[in-house]
């Protein structure tokens, strides 16, 4: 027999698709109904069956926005062309399974898990000589396929771990191979979002404005502050992912992220997260039970920020504002300093002003993309007209609050030279509207701070408002009349 005329079955969760359908259910289900999450433990005594049914009764995945396995859908296109019957079997449930038939447009037929039956392994391997013959070809994954490739007639490994590859090699012939792109280094950098570490600086705000950066002690608690928050971060920013699966994978940009691409496992980044958290409690103990606190209310508010408040229009920009302000606080609580009244209204104006920017670069996006509204986010295309004067009129608030400051009783005894601070000011006024004029010709990055560290114009001009901050402090210079 030629292999156009033996079926082609094809396995679903880790090989049609990188990801596992069950985990993403899980996270869905989580998303609208977080309560279920009780009922789990009961659901499981039903049987991976039921299992999977009670959680099939409650979610929808959107099988268009699934990523999928590009160089096997290639294969699997061609075979269909030279006539082979191509099969979908899963071990995933029917009403994932079917969906993911209709829109790829591929099968002769699909095998799936029933309230009966959960095709996994074995009863997988019954179901597809009951329903196709003896003779077929299986393309599969993992370990769990191993009963099926030595009943098969040859075998297609899709990223199949060396270790399964050699068993099956040993017993069944190989079709084709298509190995998984490796979630390396960068990818796992890319997703713990590194580059965003930045944003923790803003922790040694309160050490500058005190000018205690001579001290080393409180110099080594802020390396500690700041990997704490930094991990912890990173911990945040793996949960939003997992939990905006579905919206990333409906954004142009967003889709590529590691885990809506299917990249990395979910399973690891639930492994990851929960080790980095770990991670980052106990620098922060090391530090303050005070900051220890800091930290842990920053928690609690993304938290809130991405189950509750990130889906309500303006309520996310002012949380996010909140804890870019809350970095500030935490560095002075882990230094023991106060925080004037004027830096932290300031800081308030300051990132309420950037988060407009991201959202308005967002809608940019959208907007060239001809999309009318985010998904996940209650913000439409229509609402530029009011967010853009609203960022502008943040960013002069802020302004005006350091002029404000520079006037106050105790700048003018603090600062030798309190004059030089209205270098700061218009620095501030040029920085803040470089980056409004970049977001509105859509050079703009999704988040402002990724931006301003890769423009070489607003990392001259941050680095000249600290030295005058500086100049200003330390200089006496009589600029008087």
């Amino acid at each position: 027999m030629s292999a156009a005329d033996i079926p082609l079955v094809v396995d679903l969760d880790g090989t049609l698709t990188p990801t596992d359908t069950l985990l993403e259910s899980l996270v869905e289900l989580g998303r609208h109904s977080p309560t279920s999450l009780l009922l789990l433990p009961l659901w499981l005594l039903s049987g991976r069956a039921g299992f999977k049914e009670a959680i099939a009764g409650r979610v929808h995945l959107d099988a268009d926005r699934l990523p999928y396995n590009q160089p096997l859908l290639d294969y699997l296109r061609e075979q269909k062309a030279q006539g082979r019957t191509i099969v979908l079997a899963t071990a995933a449930h029917h009403s994932i399974a079917e969906p993911v038939a209709r829109h790829l447009g591929l099968f002769d037929q699909v095998l799936a898990t029933r309230p009966e039956n959960n095709l996994k392994g074995k009863a997988k391997l019954q179901a597809i000589q009951e329903q196709v013959g003896k003779e077929f070809v299986y393309a599969g994954d993992c370990a769990a396929d191993l009963p099926i490739w030595q009943q098969a007639q040859a075998a297609v490994l899709v990223g199949a771990p060396e270790r399964i590859a050699s068993e099956v090699r040993e017993h069944t012939p190989i079709e084709r191979t298509f190995q998984r792109p490796a979630g390396g280094l960068s990818t796992w950098l890319r997703a713990l979002r590194v580059h965003q570490w930045i944003k923790n600086v803003l922790l040694f705000v309160p050490m500058l404005t005190a000018f205690e950066f001579t001290d080393i002690g409180k110099l080594m608690h802020m390396v500690l502050a700041f990997l704490a928050f930094s991990l912890a971060a990173s911990a945040t920013y793996v949960v939003n992912d997992l939990w905006d699966l579905a919206a990333d994978r409906a954004h142009p940009r967003k889709r590529l992220r590691p885990f809506a691409s299917g990249a990395l496992p979910i399973h690891h980044g639930v492994l990851v997260a929960g080790v980095l958290l770990v991670l980052s409690l106990i620098l922060a103990t090391a530090v303050s039970p005070g900051f220890l606190g800091m930290l842990l209310a920053y928690l609690a508010l993304t938290i809130f920020y991405s189950w509750v408040v990130k889906e309500y229009v303006l309520m996310d920009v002012l949380m996010l504002s909140v804890l870019f302000t809350i970095r500030i606080l935490a560095g002075a609580v882990a230094i023991g300093v106060a925080t004037s009244s004027w830096l932290l209204a300031f800081s308030v104006f300051t990132f309420l002003s950037l988060a407009l920017v991201k959202r308005c670069a967002e809608l940019m996006v959208l907007k060239d993309s001809g999309s009318a509204a985010t998904r996940g986010r209650d913000y439409r295309v229509t609402d530029l007209v009011v967010l853009w004067p609203l960022g502008v009129g943040a960013a002069l608030c802020a302004v005006v609050v350091f002029g404000l400051f520079i006037s106050a009783p105790e700048t003018q005894t603090r600062y030798a030279t309190p004059q030089l601070l209205w270098l700061v000011a218009v620095g501030l006024v040029y920085w803040m509207a470089r980056l409004w004029i970049k977001t509105s010709r859509g050079e703009m990055h999704d988040d402002p701070v990724v931006y301003a560290l890769k423009d070489r114009g607003s990392r001259f001009v941050v680095l000249a408002m600290v030295a005058a901050v500086l100049a200003a402090h330390f200089l006496a210079l009589d600029l008087h009349p």
